[in-house]
């Protein structure tokens, strides 16, 4: 017997519908890229979201297609995500610290039809042109008196197309599990792999956002998501803000201490979210002249695991409570967050910093589990670790055209590729990582593609890169490298070498060479071993820092 409830399609257009029809004055402010502060309202938003949706099917773009963005979190961006997907379009956020190869593969790879570019990387698509045939359109996000002079052929002005649209459009309705977004893993070994997430898993996975043991957000709530709206979904705040009618601010641009801080003050913010090496530049900024918190309640610290010094400075010192959280993109992201359980609150403040020093517990819908090398669950006693698996309605079942094969157990788990451990009360913890990528300030390196880069030297025999602890970015890339017989090599020569093959940012901190490197019995690096060997190695980065 089937239940007698209307069946309503879960469509992303009814969060911003909801916004503009019952908090309809509640601000979104943001730091644009021009530089001025802007303000408006969800009313305002979802009225320009709907002209942006004809002025994209005027351009004949039509359901179905994918529409590209390289931007940063601003008013103008949100309006992308709810005209493009709301219409039955797919939002492909990209992400522009990647490799510019790797930005090209994953434009082409998606099929982009039109991209829409901030000021910031019109640069970088003006390089990226003879690689991006089959984008049709590219449209900068400015308005006219600030649009520049491009290499880019028909070079669109956002406002224009906006402005110039009618806002008479109704969205439609469609299957609920119809494509709604897609994002990029971070290619840690390989090239990137695309999650295509529906507007049913967007929806669920907001609506337990939500939720108070979650991000919590509500009304009252003035929310600044640093987190950019190119990794991993914002965390699912840019959906769940407008859902709960939440205050929105957008910073932009500009990252830097002074900029956060203005913004958190004088927006009277309450809650916030980024990944620590936000928070650790911003607490240098507070500690430097003494500036207070006055407004902000409520920190969610996610990508790499928060020091346990940053959670108690945040606490004792500014009275704000840290949630950890843990997730990746082929989970929408959230899988866990930190939320203390009844009774743990009044833990005294060791203890209790041992639990929010772990990654979390599972939200409502998340199935987790640890197993061992053969696939047998492990137990839950917070002792035994072994490869996190997880599974749940907001969870990738594939990867874009089919990339990675079948990517689930037999009992539809995925694999996460860490290594973790689940204790008792079901709080989980990241104890090491599968596969060897490096997390830098909340972003992943891939080794094995640096290793790669390295060995085309023609004076390198063999190289490995492991990461090692650096009190800023949490990891940071270390080259170690066997020479040939008889070659000469410097680490500034194999630095220069690097240059131009590999991101900026990926740039190892040190080169160190050695007459040998450890092996498996198959012939696979050791990295265990060199892990150990070099787990009180110094940067120079950080001797120089000190």
């Amino acid at each position: 017997m089937r239940g007698l409830m209307q069946e309503r399609p879960l469509l992303i257009s009814s969060f911003l519908t909801f916004a503009a029809t019952y908090h309809k004055d509640r601000e979104i402010v943001t730091r644009t890229v021009e530089g001025p502060i802007h303000r408006y309202t969800y009313a305002d938003c979802e009225r320009r979201a709907r002209k942006l949706a004809n002025g994209l099917k005027g351009l004949g773009l039509g359901f179905g297609d994918v529409v590209g963005t390289l931007a940063w979190n601003t008013y103008r961006h949100l309006e992308v995500w709810y005209g493009v997907s709301g219409q039955g379009m797919v939002c492909h956020t990209i992400n522009p610290r990647l490799f510019p190869d790797q930005i090209a593969y994953i434009a082409n790879h998606a099929e982009d039809k039109a991209l829409l570019v901030d000021l910031t990387f019109v640069p970088l698509i003006e390089k990226l042109l003879p690689h991006l045939s089959g984008v049709k359109h590219f449209i900068i996000m400015t308005d006219r008196a600030h649009m520049p002079e491009t290499k880019i052929p028909g070079a669109l002005c956002y406002e224009e197309l906006v402005e110039g649209a009618s806002e008479d459009f109704e969205w439609p309705e469609f299957d609920e599990n119809t494509a709604s977004s897609l994002c990029y893993t971070s290619g840690t070994t390989g090239n990137p792999k695309g999650v295509l997430y529906s507007h049913r898993s967007t929806a669920l996975h907001s609506m337990v956002a939500n939720g108070k043991d979650a991000l919590g957000m509500g009304s009252a709530d003035t929310i600044l998501p640093v987190v950019p709206m190119f990794h991993a979904n914002a965390w699912s705040i840019p959906y769940g803000a407008p859902m709960a009618g939440a205050k929105l601010v957008m910073p932009g641009a500009a990252m830097d201490g002074a900029s956060i801080y203005e913004l958190l003050e004088t927006e009277g913010v309450t809650m916030t979210a980024a990944v620590p090496t936000v928070w650790l530049m911003l607490l240098q900024y507070l500690e430097k002249d003494n500036r207070p918190l006055t407004t902000l309640k409520r920190v969610v610290i996610g990508g790499s695991a928060a020091p346990r010094s940053m959670i108690e400075t945040f606490e004792t010192k500014y009275g704000v409570t840290v949630c950890h959280a843990w997730g990746m993109t082929e989970m929408s992201p959230l899988g866990t967050l930190g939320a203390l359980k009844a009774g743990m609150e009044t833990l005294p403040l060791e203890k209790r910093l041992d639990i929010q020093c772990k990654q979390g517990r599972a939200v409502y819908l998340v199935d987790m589990k640890i197993t061992d090398d053969d696939g047998n669950e492990l137990p839950r006693d917070g002792v035994a670790f072994g490869h996190l698996m997880v599974r749940g309605p907001w969870i990738a079942g594939s990867y874009i055209k089919g990339d990675g094969g079948d990517i689930l157990d037999k009992d539809g788990y995925f694999d996460t590729g860490d290594v973790a451990t689940l204790d008792p009360e079901g709080f989980m913890q990241i104890t090491d990582r599968a596969k060897d990528v490096i997390k830098s300030g909340g972003e992943w390196i891939s080794s094995i593609d640096l290793e790669n880069a390295a060995v085309g030297h023609p004076a390198v025999a063999e190289a490995a890169v492991i990461g090692v602890y650096h009190p800023k970015w949490d990891e940071r890339p270390l080259l170690i490298v066997v020479k040939k017989p008889g070659q000469d090599l410097t680490k500034d020569e194999m630095v220069a070498y690097l240059g131009g093959k590999i991101a900026k940012w990926w740039m190892p901190d040190d080169v160190v060479f050695v007459d040998e490197l450890p092996h498996t019995a198959t012939g696979k690096l050791l990295k265990t071993k060199l892990r150990e060997d070099f787990k009180d190695y110094k940067l120079p980065t950080i001797v120089a820092a000190e």
